[in-house]
């Protein structure tokens, strides 16, 4: 009998989440009913907010592992699964190799998380999970470490789209972020649940969530201030310059909108007309863009609040990542930096997103698992 091909029975699902972080992904699949037993992430700071934060009260903390992956051997990986359960790996890589931003960067294959894809693979082949989950951005499909990856997959006789594109607000996520989302089945192609919200609402569907959906009853704050009750509501101190430009930010709009003086000597040369985002306000009634690592900073991006003369706080950023109010990202009373936080917020899969991925895991084993299909 294919080992790889074996039904289990009962429907005991168990998941190890790889470069797990502060544990987005994790938590959408807790709320999916998934058994999440470990991450692991060479982040040891990691450690607390991945083990703190569950949906349900009831469940047992998941076991976060400081640990290289290319230190981590498939014994250590099966040993973790519990006896006769289906198992579950999911592994969402550092994008940013791959991003937009580093393309033109000739000497980013020598980034030491370049190889990292590889050594997931690595894991896949000693221990043959039943079912595989891959997160990153759209572009990776364009590199030969992804394709070699995906051919080791279907040598390893595993079922999989490697062309599956999901626009996040299809699936409640107040962002204008497209992903690939590769699952692989030992059983049959795996397919993602039908979206759940649209941009023109249909029957049964919701429509997209907005800025304003997200973040819109959080009490306003000043740049640089913390609010008194909940210490993450914190924005960064502007400059005087910055102050005066956001001040002159129309929601949407961009640098164009500031007096001459306001304008950066980029903005003068042809080759920095094209950068409209940078400096700008976002729109309450509007998705927000792609959280990433730098939404603290209102140079980066169109990080700018849709109201207030300021950059996102990190609340607004969790918020927009789909993270629950109440998450904590450091253990109470402990200094918070914000850089490193802002790094633990852009750097998760959206909370929202990982719930539909567990949703359609437990769907995708209700029929295969006992030969249902």
């Amino acid at each position: 009998m294919d080992l790889l091909k074996e039904k289990k029975s009962p429907l005991s699902i168990s998941a190890v989440d790889l470069f797990c972080g502060v544990g987005g992904l994790k938590y959408g699949l807790q709320q999916a009913d998934i058994n999440v037993v470990a991450g692991l992430d060479i982040d040891g700071t990691c450690k607390y907010p991945f083990e703190e934060n569950n949906p349900f009260e009831e469940n047992n903390k998941a076991k976060f592992i400081p640990k290289d992956i290319r230190e981590f051997t498939g014994t250590e990986l099966s040993e973790l699964y519990p006896e006769d359960s289906i198992k579950v790996l999911v592994g969402c890589a550092p994008c940013q190799p791959f991003s937009a931003q580093t393309r033109k960067n000739k000497n980013r294959s020598s980034d030491e998380r370049w190889s990292l894809l590889d050594d997931f693979g690595r894991l896949i082949e000693e221990v043959k999970p039943e079912l595989i989950a891959f997160e990153n951005v759209p572009l990776i499909r364009k590199e030969t470490i992804f394709t070699n990856f995906t051919k080791k997959l279907r040598a390893l006789n595993y079922h999989f789209d490697p062309e599956l594109i999901v626009y996040c607000p299809d699936y409640g996520v107040p962002q204008k972020r497209r992903r690939l989302v590769l699952i692989a089945s030992t059983w049959d192609n795996f397919k993602l649940l039908p979206k759940t919200h649209s941009s023109s609402p249909e029957d049964g569907l919701h429509g997209f969530q907005t800025v304003e959906d997200a973040i819109g009853d959080l009490p306003e704050i000043n740049d640089g201030e913390v609010h008194e009750s909940d210490p993450l509501h914190r924005s960064r101190k502007l400059s005087d310059m910055n102050k005066k430009r956001i001040k002159q930010s129309k929601p949407g709009g961009t640098w164009k909108d500031w007096d001459e003086e306001l304008r950066l000597p980029c903005h003068k040369k042809s080759s920095g007309k094209g950068y409209t985002t940078v400096y700008g306000r976002m729109k309450s009634d509007d998705l927000a863009p792609t959280v990433t690592t730098q939404f603290i900073n209102l140079g980066s991006g169109r990080f700018g609040h849709p109201e207030q003369h300021r950059a996102l706080s990190l609340r607004e950023g969790a918020l927009l990542q789909t993270f629950p109010k109440d998450y904590k990202f450091v253990e109470p009373n402990s200094p918070i930096t914000v850089s490193r936080i802002a790094s633990y917020i852009g750097n998760a899969v959206p909370v929202e997103l990982a719930k539909v991925i567990g949703e359609s895991i437990q769907r995708h084993v209700e029929e295969n698992a006992n030969g249902d299909t």
